[in-house]
């Protein structure tokens, strides 16, 4: 691992870091914020799975997550959104390849070298920062906002022993309904829309939900707002029982302007549950 930067923010540490990485083939870099606790022991983890076209940099620069964190003692992990490099495969659209990993493990060329974004997330990523930072591996909680909502939805009712909680802001709800899922799951996936069940969160609120609390935030003037479909998933954890508090917030949309407006409400949400283990 190798340390590209950091610079004290709300006192603790704002970091970049590369290295790399089994699952995806190439270097990735992310960011990881520490709180001033971090000096003293193992803090909470909070991941934060940005969306399309976003790198590690752009939540790490303009979600205004840093301070909230910092105000709860919490660590934040920035991740890339994609494998990239030379040699790693791309698409002129900016819904496809480089920026557009969608956080799953591509299994059609040419994506399948390095397109394992799920793998890097749940497995590669967390080895490498556990080993090298004072995190506590036993208090974890994920959000992401758009592609990284959809994200941070599957990985968590995939994974419900590891996360205490799950949020998102405007999160991809039900990509199998959905131009922003089925051109991807088929580039990524095969044309088997059985294998895309797997990565869609209405299914899996269906299918298992999640053992935990769960908050969503979306604008009611987000511009994307018939890719998402809030209203399966609304109705898909209606019928499960599922605690979650979902808010339609008026007037916002889909920018970093909507995700920092609110992140503060996130990080709270997450320290409750995080504190709470």
């Amino acid at each position: 691992m190798e340390t590209i930067s950091e610079n004290k923010a709300f006192g603790g540490t704002q970091g970049v870091y590369t290295h790399a990485s089994d699952a995806t083939d190439c270097d990735m870099t992310f960011g990881l914020f520490l709180p001033g606790e971090a000096a003293d022991g193992p803090v909470p983890v909070l991941w934060y799975l940005s969306g399309l076209t976003c790198t590690h940099e752009n939540a790490m620069s303009k979600a205004g997550a840093q301070g909230w964190a910092a105000e709860q003692g919490i660590a934040l992990i920035f991740p890339d959104t994609s494998p990239r490099g030379e040699g790693v495969a791309d698409d002129p659209s900016y819904d496809l390849g480089q920026g557009a990993g969608f956080y799953v493990n591509a299994t059609q060329n040419p994506w399948a070298p390095h397109f394992r974004m799920w793998d890097y997330i749940v497995d590669d990523l967390p080895a490498l920062v556990f080993e090298h930072f004072t995190l506590d591996r036993d208090r974890q909680a994920i959000t992401g906002h758009s592609m990284g909502g959809h994200g941070a939805l599957t990985i968590a009712m995939h994974h419900p022993d590891r996360f205490t909680s799950v949020s998102a802001f405007a999160p991809i709800c039900n990509p199998c309904d959905s131009d922003w899922g089925r051109k991807q799951m088929t580039s990524y996936l095969g044309m088997d829309e059985d294998t895309w069940a797997a990565h869609d969160a209405t299914l899996l609120m269906h299918a298992a939900g999640f053992d935990g609390p769960m908050l969503i935030d979306t604008g009611t003037d987000d511009q994307f707002g018939d890719l998402l479909k809030t209203e399966a998933f609304a109705h898909a954890a209606a019928l499960r029982r599922q605690q979650l508090t979902l808010r339609m917030q008026p007037g916002y949309d889909h920018s970093y302007f909507f995700v920092s407006s609110f992140m503060e409400d996130h990080v709270a949400f997450h320290a409750d549950a995080l504190y709470a283990v």
